[in-house]
């Protein structure tokens, strides 16, 4: 059966910028969900400090969870070769949080969408660069998951590969067994694109997937399509919610996911109306995941 985890999606402001959370206390929160582990997220300002990987990993663990997975984005697709070795080396420590924390699963991105690149461009410098860290990866037995993104917030341009042809060019690019697709179907929306479409395509690369829902705040999926197609921004009709009550298919999803043998991880990024919601989305993901994943029963 798949283990669950969850990100603090409503708390990145206080965790990453303002310091009004700290990360003790987001474990504290977060070890109370019937959840397997906790998402990590390579901003958060006191992980600038090395002396506190080791202690937030003993904090998480002696909850009888862990840190599976570490979500970074490293922009691979600046002209600049300098910039990319600088990207390349910030991933190679990203990688080492990774291990540091107990981790397996190390999130890799494209990069921006930059104007001036071509399809065939940014491509190449993302493939080359991903790459270039995957020794790096396989020495800590670290997988790299690139994952259908939007955009970082703090990046201008969003994502050089969210567009699902893109996408599918770059997976189809690098063959490794320590690389992967991190799936999020609800960032499929955001392109203007099926969710299950995608799936359908990555399926057979997926190791492991973000659980978040949308819904829509005013009109149909063809007006989103219309309108947010290619745009800079955050896609104005949609709207986070409690997972199970947007527009994502979880029984369409899991049904796919199961027949190709998926047992990875599911995290869940959402919340972002606090804690009530975020234990409502993991008890309907719990329901779903043993109706697709049942026990086996022990003779």
């Amino acid at each position: 059966m798949p283990k669950l985890a969850a990100f603090p999606k409503a708390f990145m402001q206080a965790l990453c910028k303002d310091g009004s959370m700290t990360v003790s206390e987001w474990i504290e929160l977060a070890v109370q969900l019937d959840i397997d582990g906790l998402e990590w997220y390579a901003g958060f300002l006191e992980m600038a400090d090395e002396a506190n990987w080791k202690r937030f990993r003993q904090q998480v663990e002696s909850h009888g969870k862990v840190i599976p997975m570490m979500c970074c984005s490293p922009d691979f697709t600046h002209p600049d070769p300098a910039f990319r070795a600088s990207e390349i080396a910030k991933q190679k420590r990203w990688i080492d949080m990774t291990y540091a924390l107990g981790g397996s699963y190390c999130r890799v991105l494209s990069g921006q969408r930059r104007p001036e690149l071509t399809v065939e461009e940014g491509v190449q410098l993302a493939a080359d660069s991903i790459e270039a860290c995957l020794p790096y990866a396989r020495e800590h037995g670290i997988t790299l998951i690139i994952e259908n993104h939007y955009k970082d917030d703090f990046w201008e341009y969003p994502e050089f590969a969210q567009k699902m042809d893109v996408f599918c060019q770059l997976v189809d690019r690098i063959h490794d067994p320590n690389f992967g697709v991190n799936y999020d179907p609800s960032n499929t929306f955001l392109a203007g694109e099926e969710p299950l479409e995608l799936l359908d395509r990555v399926v057979n690369r997926v190791v492991t997937m973000h659980a978040s829902d949308r819904y829509l705040l005013s009109g149909t999926i063809e007006d989103l399509r219309r309108e947010e197609g290619g745009a800079v921004g955050y896609a104005k009709r949609l709207s986070h919610g409690e997972i199970g009550k947007g527009l994502n298919d979880y029984d369409a999803i899991f049904t796919k996911l199961k027949a190709v043998g998926f047992d990875g991880w599911i995290s869940i990024e959402d919340g972002v109306d606090g804690m009530a919601q975020l234990e409502r989305s993991v008890a309907f993901l719990r329901r779903k995941m043993a109706e697709y994943w049942p026990a086996v029963p022990v003779d």
